[in-house]
């Protein structure tokens, strides 16, 4: 019994800076490799973007070799040699692996994308060629039409092989983001393991040493009872003991406290680790959708914005064979679908009209949307000029409308779909509802532990806890579902 409470004192201090040294360990290398993954994706976001670019200034170049040759007028106003000097710096500094532009970029290459830029190297520098031909002033035009012509031969496999080296950036950027959650998912299976062995081989002794200590603490004062029992002490000398004994107590009892406290400290610990990792994983999703969504506009729309420019210009070329005319017609209306479905596809990974006139006009746009696609009624109801919220409450309440009308959509059979927006001054409703088939719901967790984002109804529970949010969802079999979704607006209002 001598120092008992130094004793137990000294065991769970060193118990527990042992577990808590490695849940910061594990903590904090989740939070590194996460920022060090969402910096290489930016750089390589950036470098996509300048490989992406490359196509277009391809085929702004071709525009203005063939006016200057033809002699004829054009807004584009851009000095040739600037934008052939830009295209030609850009392609070396991809082939090189280094991007200077507002800092260094590293271009990260594979062996595939070294053996594509070898590939493609001899049209580059025939089509570079063939512009400084053509844009030097002793050309003659006889000379200028030959360098034309070697252009127009070599720029489709060129743009066919610079399309090949964008998805393949592109392919290899998202298998960095794969690689990245497959370390987190060790950093997670490791943690649950020091979670386990700690419960075991740290908790479970700790309370077996504490009920020991306990239970001597109990013969002990029982022994003092027996002895005061049969033996005339001192009163002086057993109230001295009696006060040892409770000051040994109270001290046992400060140490449990100090070990739920603890424990409760590591608990909040570890949300506050989750709730950072699900919010890193989201914000990288809407990165990479509006990344994607700049690309089929900039890029794929733009290619097929010329296409289809190029083919209204052949209307006017007569046709010797019926048939002949009806298949161009036809190929000029699959263009315009072809535009139009990329363009629905950029809306759809990332609306413009969000950020440029709120939460209530996109969701009416979204609700005439999916009316005219799905056939099914949908109705807005909601105030579309109301305050602007902060863009990650707006983005987050989109994804999850659009979320639970796209279930609705396909799982409901549903005649009638209600999408209703209230916002009051300190309070945002937002609610779906449909007259569907309905389902049988699931017990809800009670724990408070972040799901992950594996399937519809998960990806809304965190997106709405990342809001600060309060979601219910309420079905019942042949009389629909309504999803529902309650956000404080006291520290929301953009």
């Amino acid at each position: 019994m001598t120092q008992l409470d130094q004793q137990v004192a000294s065991r769970l201090t060193r118990f527990y800076m042992i577990a808590l040294a490695v849940i910061a360990v594990l903590s904090l290398s989740g939070l590194l490799f996460i920022k060090r993954t969402i910096s290489t994706h930016y750089d390589d976001s950036r470098v996509v973007n300048v490989a992406g670019r490359q196509r277009m200034l391809s085929q702004r170049l071709t525009k203005l070799a063939m006016l200057r040759i033809q002699g004829l007028s054009t807004a584009d106003t851009v000095s040739v040699d600037s934008l052939l000097h830009s295209w030609s710096q850009s392609h070396i500094q991809l082939r090189n692996g280094m991007l200077p532009m507002e800092k260094q970029y590293t271009v990260r290459k594979s062996r595939q994308l070294d053996s594509m830029f070898t590939h493609i190297e001899p049209l580059f520098q025939s089509i570079y060629q063939s512009f400084t031909r053509i844009n030097a002033p002793q050309t003659t035009p006889d000379e200028k039409k030959a360098a034309l012509q070697i252009i127009l031969q070599n720029e489709f496999p060129f743009l066919q092989q610079m399309n090949d080296i964008v998805f393949q950036f592109d392919t290899e950027s998202f298998d960095r983001v794969k690689q990245l959650e497959r370390i987190e998912w060790l950093l997670t299976v490791a943690t649950l393991l020091t979670l386990l062995i700690e419960g075991l081989f740290i908790f479970r002794p700790v309370v077996n040493h504490t009920r020991h200590v306990i239970r001597r603490l109990a013969r002990s004062e029982k022994a003092l009872q027996l002895v005061n029992n049969h033996m005339e002490v001192s009163n002086r000398e057993l109230e001295a003991t009696n006060q040892n004994l409770a000051d040994s107590n109270k001290k046992l009892l400060d140490t449990q406290q100090e070990l739920v406290r603890t424990t409760q400290e590591k608990y909040q610990l570890q949300l506050a680790e989750d709730t950072v990792r699900s919010a890193a994983l989201l914000e990288g999703q809407e990165e990479e959708r509006r990344r994607f969504a700049r690309e089929l506009h900039d890029g794929i729309g733009q290619m097929l914005t010329g296409l289809k420019l190029h083919a209204e210009k052949l209307k006017s070329t007569s046709f010797t064979d019926e048939k002949q005319r009806l298949r161009f017609s036809e190929l000029c209306d699959l263009i315009g679908d072809t535009i139009q479905t990329t363009r629905q596809i950029s809306y759809n990974l990332m609306p413009s009209t969000l950020s440029d006139f709120g939460l209530g006009s996109t969701l009416q746009l979204l609700a005439e949307q999916t009316s005219r696609s799905s056939g099914i009624n949908v109705v807005f109801s909601g105030p579309t000029d109301a305050r602007r919220l902060n863009p990650a409450m707006e983005i987050g309440l989109y994804r999850i409308a659009q979320e639970a009308l796209h279930n609705a959509v396909k799982y409901a059979d549903a005649q009638l779909i209600k999408i209703t927006l209230q916002q009051q001054t300190n309070k945002l409703l937002l609610t779906v509802d449909d007259n569907g088939k309905g389902f049988v719901m699931k017990p809800v967790p009670t724990d408070e532990k972040p799901l992950p984002a594996s399937n519809g109804l998960e990806n809304m529970r965190t997106r709405t806890r990342l809001l600060n949010g309060v979601l219910t969802i309420t079905s019942k079999l042949k009389k629909g579902t309504k999803v529902r979704v309650s956000v404080d607006l006291s520290n929301n209002l953009n």
